[in-house]
């Protein structure tokens, strides 16, 4: 009966509401155009760093200004193939129209923020 709390328990935590896809192109697109830092993450059902990296993102939010950010499921084909993502917990950066930051997997907050604070 434990190890079936501790499952419940594992699941409902990194089961987070974020998890849905925020991507738009007309508004990444906008917030381009308007000279915003363009953050973009991939995620995939029950990947707990996914879940790490989105919660340090959402974060991110509030602690720079004039940052946009957008998450996809890397399910979603159109999407992924846009930003040739093939992997879950991909974070982008974009600075000026251009691509400027890629990792796969990065979950550390201190280094997620060095690579926003080096985008603006």
């Amino acid at each position: 009966m434990r190890k079936i709390f501790v499952l419940l328990f594992c699941l409902l935590a990194f089961n987070v509401n974020a998890k849905e896809t925020t991507f738009n192109k007309e508004l990444f697109d906008k917030a381009q155009s308007d000279g915003k830092i363009v953050i973009v993450s991939s995620w995939v059902k029950y990947c707990t760093s996914c879940a790490s990296q989105m919660k340090v993102l959402d974060k991110a939010k509030n602690d720079f200004e004039n940052i946009e950010y957008f998450k996809f499921d890397v399910r979603n084909k159109e999407i992924a193939d846009l930003f040739n993502v093939q992997y879950q917990t991909t974070l982008l950066i974009f600075k000026n129209n251009k691509e400027v930051y890629r990792s796969i997997g990065e979950t550390s907050k201190d280094l997620i923020y060095e690579a926003i604070k080096a985008s603006i």
